[in-house]
């Protein structure tokens, strides 16, 4: 009970920093000696320092002979810094308590291997599905290539989002529209389609004072690149990546760039974290697109875009319309999650849906999912879902 009741601790310091630590994921630390809590520490903003390597310098001596709880196996191998595996042996601790197993190949086992031969007893598993949950983006991006993706919705009870003349705000009262601004802030990036940015000018940063300390990322899929210079989503609040296609009008991307202050090559990928132009203004980076037809105006290959947006360190992108994108990641497979707001009302069927045509025949075919949570927002429901086995 009391290896749970500390990894219950972990946890919550590794959801602290989520979204702000890509590409690494965020990690909790707890350290005790003689039944008390010496050190805490959790994965900084941007990746480092590691969360053993904080909690161990808060602990200082007192570390020695002490059990330490990590909710992910403590890595073992040189990056940008040492692996924390040294730093735990030469710190002296007799214990070390893992929730989950690193996926990363450089990593799975070997920590915990490198540990029992140091002579220090490890345990595995405690709170094993809560400890892989709060990694499961940097699982998604180590295992398959591209960030989990979260589809936003908010919806009359109907499944509408605008009325026939297209009013859409709000449907939602005020405590969803706050809890979206959460959602946000835990998530590497928010992304849309280049319709909701025409339709809406939305500007897509969490503003939820203190929340986080570092912006989301902001992401337009926007094949054609018919996103406005004067657009909100291009201001320089927080940093901003256009996915568009390769042979995108040469004189739309010319527009754009001369909004900012750095652009990144269609062939490289942006760095991981990303960062500000000179002057604070973002960079605009339309990542590497692969297959699909070469005309302009066709629809993005969103399997290459996520890869591309994987490959850039993103490790979980939360969608926030409009209802083309929804269907088309929904229709490619690639909605991992499903964050849907509803508010007690009823549209009607002239009003515009969430997600538009799937071109489903069969029952056998639609996209399922299983129901994570449901809570109560006002007069508002919010419920989680994910991907059916």
């Amino acid at each position: 009970m009391d290896d749970e009741a500390h990894m219950r601790a972990a946890l919550a310091l590794a959801g602290r920093n989520l979204g702000a630590t890509w590409p690494n994921p965020s990690v909790g630390c707890v350290i005790v000696r003689d039944g008390r809590v010496v050190g805490r520490g959790s994965t900084q903003p941007g990746g480092r320092p590691h969360a053993e390597t904080v909690a161990l310098g808060r602990a200082g001596g007192q570390a020695r002979g002490a059990t330490v709880y990590v909710t992910l196996e403590p890595c073992c191998h040189w990056g940008k810094t040492p692996p924390c595996t040294g730093v735990l042996i030469e710190a002296g601790v007799a214990r070390v308590v893992i929730g989950t197993r690193d996926p990363d190949a450089r990593v799975n086992g070997q920590g915990i291997a490198t540990l029992r031969a140091a002579g220090i007893d490890v345990t595995v598993g405690v709170l094993a599905r809560e400890a892989a949950d709060s990694i499961a983006g940097f699982a998604m991006r180590v295992r398959n290539g591209r960030p989990l993706v979260t589809l936003k919705l908010a919806s009359t009870l109907d499944g509408r989002i605008a009325t026939r003349t297209g009013e859409s705000r709000w449907i939602t009262g005020e405590s969803a529209r706050r809890m979206t601004h959460a959602l946000r802030g835990r998530h590497d990036a928010v992304m849309v389609g280049i319709g909701t940015v025409l339709a809406d000018d939305p500007d897509l940063t969490c503003r939820l004072a203190g929340f986080r300390s570092s912006p989301p990322v902001r992401i337009v899929a926007d094949s054609s690149l018919r996103t406005p210079p004067s657009a909100r989503v291009l201001s320089a609040d927080a940093p901003t990546w256009l996915l568009a296609r390769a042979d995108a009008d040469p004189g739309r991307r010319s527009a754009v760039e001369a909004r900012v202050i750095k652009v990144g090559s269609p062939e490289t990928p942006p760095p991981s974290p990303l960062p500000q132009g000179e002057g604070g203004l973002p960079n605009v980076v339309p990542p590497p697109l692969a297959g699909g037809g070469r005309g302009r105006g066709e629809p993005l290959d969103l399997p290459a875009a996520l890869g591309a947006l994987g490959a850039a360190g993103l490790t979980s992108v939360l969608v926030e319309g409009g209802a083309g994108l929804a269907a088309s990641l929904l229709r490619a497979n690639l909605v991992d999650r499903i964050a849907w707001f509803h508010a007690p009302s009823i549209m009607g069927g002239d009003g515009f849906p969430a997600v538009r045509d799937l071109g489903l025949a069969s029952l056998a075919d639609l996209p399922r999912f299983r129901r994570r949570s449901a809570i109560a927002l006002g007069d508002d429901m919010l419920t989680m879902l994910e991907r059916a086995a």
